[in-house]
Order: C-alpha cells, then sequence, then structure tokens
C-alpha cells in the first residue's frame, strides 16, 4: 500500500507541477496538488497545500520558460 501511495502521488505531482500562466494559477495548482498529496498519504491537507503551493510557485518563478502551459 505504500508503494501505491509514493506512486500516486508521485503522478499528482508529475501531472500538475509546472502549469499555470500567473502566479496565481502555478501557486494553486502547486496547492492542490499538495493537499491531494497529503490526503492520500494520510497527511494533514493544509500543510500539503502550503508547500505544494510555496514549492510550485518558487519552482516556476526560478525556471519560467519550463512552466508554460502548453
Amino acid at each position: 500500500m505504500r508503494i501505491f501511495k509514493l506512486t500516486a502521488v508521485l503522478g499528482l505531482g508529475l501531472a500538475l507541477a509546472a502549469c499555470g500562466d500567473t502566479a496565481l494559477e502555478q501557486g494553486l495548482l502547486g496547492a492542490g496538488a499538495g493537499a491531494a498529496g497529503a490526503i492520500i498519504t494520510g497527511g494533514d491537507a493544509a500543510t500539503g497545500a502550503v508547500i505544494g503551493g510555496a514549492g510550485n510557485l518558487a519552482y516556476c518563478q526560478t525556471y519560467p520558460n519550463r512552466c508554460k502551459s502548453p
């Protein structure tokens, strides 16, 4: 079961990572991915949302050419 959860979180993260054309979209999509990952792994959804939103926003602001939606 632990492998399934890890695979689900990684898949979700890859599916949502680097999406969004604006900082708001990037933060919201990262927050959604973080919250979903936390729920899947039994963690706190609010903490996951904060970490996911901040992480995706930081990544997309650092590497803007990798974060544009197709």
